[in-house]
């Protein structure tokens, strides 16, 4: 079967203006980086370009044909000369006040598409708006939605919906569709621990976490966010007893489910440092140091003392066995060093410098597509 992707026009391909109206030619511009993302894309999978454009009134009063197809023809001219063209144009003329189903969301210009002979599954919209993410869901495939817009990036649907993702570039757009997504579930169940944790490695640093210790929920927020790792974690352990199981079937939990999301590691830095040195992250008074390795051979190094028995409700003793949990668990060498004064900023600055070491060692180059050991296994 084959796979197609809608593409949106305005906002996607060619920045849109302020009046929403590309009509002139000072008006016109690429959106950055999407015609070398589209050839990538074009030259290295199997997918069909339909453009899916709305234009509002277009060939009316307001939005004369005259004014359209200059600007239109000139961006299919530029990106074919780059070696990008389009299968299949479909455009609405409708304003929205007309309730068409040929205007997305709605999927009556798209029938052909839904008819059987193509793979909806594992096709995939792209464009800028909600409505673009409407569009998949109704059409039952996947969405990348280019948006940094607050109201956009936290929208309810990317919640409810994994087959919706928010990209920042076309940069990420090529990464996700030549790569893939970067999800995964664990679900850890003892007789002292029922854990479960969902993560998705090229998110946002959206965060549910509750593992019944509001500190631990504070320094385990620090590896979604900084890392931009959207982070779900639900706990039920038996604090009954004591903090113990809790924290250490959490990092066992957690690195498992780094490792999964992770896969085969081709093409990612592997290393968590910048610039030959271990990530450095200062807190107030503290200075934090932080390297990492995806080379699964697990190790720690743990130089930090703390003099506090606890912080909040977690004991200082397991902070050492939460990482040493978590290193063993996603098959990481980590090196960890702390100094300062402040218990609290000592343990927060760890974290944070992990989730940046996370988030360096992860990321991937598309046209570099290798396994980064000179061993050929990782």
């Amino acid at each position: 079967m084959k796979r197609a992707l809608f593409i949106d026009r305005d906002g996607t391909i060619l920045v849109e203006p302020a009046d929403e109206q590309i009509d002139s030619f000072d008006k016109f511009a690429f959106v950055p980086g999407v015609i070398r993302n589209l050839h990538f894309i074009r030259t290295k999978l199997d997918y069909d370009f339909v453009m899916v454009s709305n234009q509002d009134g277009l060939g009316t009063a307001s939005y004369p044909e005259s004014d359209f197809w200059p600007t239109h023809q000139l961006m299919l001219n530029t990106l074919k000369g780059e070696g990008v063209e389009f299968d299949d144009q479909l455009i609405d003329r409708s304003f929205p006040e007309d309730g068409l189903p040929t205007r997305k969301p709605g999927t009556g210009m798209l029938t052909k598409y839904m008819s059987g002979d193509y793979d909806l599954a594992n096709s995939c919209v792209i464009g800028d708006r909600m409505t673009d993410a409407q569009l998949a869901l109704n059409l039952g495939c996947k969405a990348l939605i280019l948006s940094s817009e607050e109201q956009v990036v936290n929208n309810p649907l990317f919640l409810q919906h994994s087959s919706l993702r928010c990209v920042r570039s076309w940069d990420e757009i090529a990464e996700h569709l030549f790569a893939g997504e970067r999800t995964a579930s664990v679900r850890r169940t003892t007789k002292e621990t029922d854990i479960d944790v969902w993560l998705d490695l090229d998110g946002t640093g959206r965060c549910d976490i509750s593992t019944g210790l509001g500190f631990f929920d504070h320094m385990l927020e620090q590896i979604g966010k900084h890392g931009s790792i959207d982070l779900r974690i639900k706990v039920k352990g038996d604090l009954n007893v004591d903090e113990h199981h809790t924290i250490e079937d959490t990092g066992i939990a957690l690195g498992e489910c780094i490792a999964k999301a992770i896969g085969d590691k081709r093409g990612i830095e592997r290393y968590g440092f910048d610039m030959s040195t271990s990530y450095t992250l200062p807190m107030d008074d503290c200075l934090c140091q932080v390297a990492l390795d995806f080379g699964g051979r697990p190790w720690l190094v743990w130089n930090a003392e703390f003099k506090r028995e606890r912080i909040g409700d977690m004991p200082t003793e397991m902070f050492l066995h939460f990482f040493k949990s978590f290193s063993d668990a996603a098959r990481i060498n980590l090196n960890i060093r702390a100094e300062g004064e402040n218990e609290h900023h000592k343990i927060e600055g760890i974290f944070k410098a992990l989730a940046r070491s996370i988030k360096m060692a992860v990321k991937r180059d598309i046209h570099n597509f290798q396994l980064p050991s000179s061993k050929g296994v990782l």
